[in-house]
């Protein structure tokens, strides 16, 4: 077993985000380079971390942000085909399960009223139950929940309270680990140990392996779901330079 295996499978997530802060910067100034760049901040390196609780996926983690392929994709995104950056328009955001690569970046936005929220997080403003969130009614312009759904029992509860305090006219981004050679999501709560779950789910806390039917499942909470397949719209080259996973989809959730 490797040693970034090792480390991500037996330190408890929210130390390990709170230890993170510390070891970036040696890690930035160790693996500089040319060979693979961040897009979230621009900075170069000749090689990547591995990540993964299970399967280690080569050149998945930037040492300067600690994004991953998905993050990387999602900021891509974010900066050429959405107004989420531009100065003149205000949108209020919810953010579950915040991402460390992204944080001090939204928290600085003008134009944003950016609200993070999770259960136990550290760096989560609000401390709360996606199943129940604390939150109005038709609230946020724009909703992040990036790799949540799959660690919840109840992922329906969950997507029925995103739907819900989300503006009509609004969209979210509701990233997840997918097979996509699966056409039906996978659950077996008979698997209780915790190495034979990784082994199946690829992770030891997740609770299913979703397939091409959550997009269905988002659109029966009442969200019209776009399946943008954006490596399509990125030269080659860059995606290899950015370390992106070809083919990954972001599904991004409108209520009308």
């Amino acid at each position: 077993m490797s040693f970034f295996k090792i480390i991500l499978n037996t330190i408890p997530r929210p130390i390990l985000i709170k230890i993170s802060y510390w070891f970036r910067p040696l890690l930035t100034w160790w693996l500089k380079g040319k060979k693979f760049t961040d897009p979230i901040d621009g900075k170069s390196f000749r090689k990547f971390l591995p990540y993964g609780y299970e399967n280690q996926r080569k050149n998945a983690l930037s040492p300067s942000t600690l994004s991953l392929e998905r993050h990387r994709l999602l900021w891509l995104y974010l900066k050429n085909e959405t107004n989420f950056f531009s100065c003149s328009t205000k949108l209020k955001v919810l953010h579950i399960a915040p991402e460390q690569c992204f944080l001090s970046i939204f928290k600085e936005q003008k134009n944003l009223e950016y609200i993070t929220s999770d259960l136990e997080s550290p760096i989560a403003d609000v401390k709360a139950d996606i199943c129940n969130l604390p939150f109005e009614e038709e609230e946020f312009d724009i909703i992040f929940c990036n790799h949540v759904l799959e660690h919840i029992p109840d992922d329906t509860k969950a997507m029925k309270e995103l739907y819900r305090v989300m503006k009509t006219g609004g969209y979210g981004i509701f990233q997840i680990p997918q097979d996509l050679t699966r056409t039906v999501t996978f659950e077996d709560d008979s698997i209780t140990d915790p190495k034979e779950r990784a082994k199946i789910f690829g992770q030891y806390d997740h609770v299913r392996v979703y397939g091409l039917d959550y997009f269905d499942k988002l659109r029966t909470i009442g969200f019209n779901v776009e399946q943008v397949d954006y490596t399509k719209e990125i030269a080659s080259e860059l995606v290899q330079k950015h370390a992106l996973t070809q083919g990954e989809i972001i599904p991004v959730c409108h209520k009308h």
